[in-house]
């Protein structure tokens, strides 16, 4: 009988995730296709680069809370075990990442991933991959690589703390799906020149124009 549940909740999980809400967003609101744009990702940040912030946020809004109920009901609802949340957690992430509706492209599954992180228990594992994320985003340039710093620098914390777990089991899984969806941005060298190192150079130039 939990076999039964765990796949029936892994497909829903996978088929709610696979729905290309940030397409839908803005074809529906902007009367645009966000894959026109940017990086041609079907994803929310080129919704925003498509010209609507407020189409945008519902997108972003969508892409988190479709990776969060199946696990939820997951661990809350049904109890199955930590493995098990880990496999219809990924069904979410890959759904978004691969999804049928797009011919089995899909987006980089950030979003999503927030989404699965935040309906876990262990609030900690989302705290550290926000943390993470936004240190990459102070110190290095290339999107890509601060995503990938936000998984590893989670899964080295994982590995840390909690050693061989399904946590850090996650955490892997995630990170190789990073891996494959940047990959072809990966193979730039992520620059240490951050938003913070931006700004700090602004600062000085400001403050040595006025002297």
């Amino acid at each position: 009988m939990e076999t039964l549940t765990i796949a029936l909740l892994s497909i829903a999980a996978f088929g709610l995730g696979a729905i290309p809400f940030s397409l839908i967003v803005g074809r529906l609101f902007l009367g645009k296709d966000p894959r026109d744009y940017g990086d041609g990702n079907p994803g929310a940040v080129n919704v925003f680069r498509a010209g609507g912030q407020k189409a945008g946020y519902l997108a972003v809004f969508l892409d988190v809370i479709k990776g969060a109920p199946f696990v939820f009901m997951a661990h809350s609802l049904f109890g199955v075990s930590n493995v098990a949340v880990v496999a219809v957690g990924m069904c979410a992430i890959l759904g978004h990442a691969f999804s049928p509706f797009l011919r089995w492209h899909g987006g980089k599954a950030v979003a999503v991933t927030f989404g699965v992180l935040l309906a876990l228990p262990q609030q900690e594992m989302l705290l550290v991959f926000i943390a993470c994320m936004i240190l990459g985003a102070l110190f290095i340039e290339v999107d890509a690589w601060t995503v990938m710093f936000g998984g590893a620098g989670s899964l080295a914390y994982l590995a840390v703390t909690r050693g061989s777990s399904w946590e850090t089991l996650l955490m892997l899984c995630i990170l190789a799906v990073f891996a494959v969806k940047h990959f072809g941005s990966l193979r730039t060298f992520p620059g240490f020149r951050g938003r913070l190192v931006r700004w700090l150079q602004s600062v000085i130039r400001g403050t040595l124009s006025i002297i």
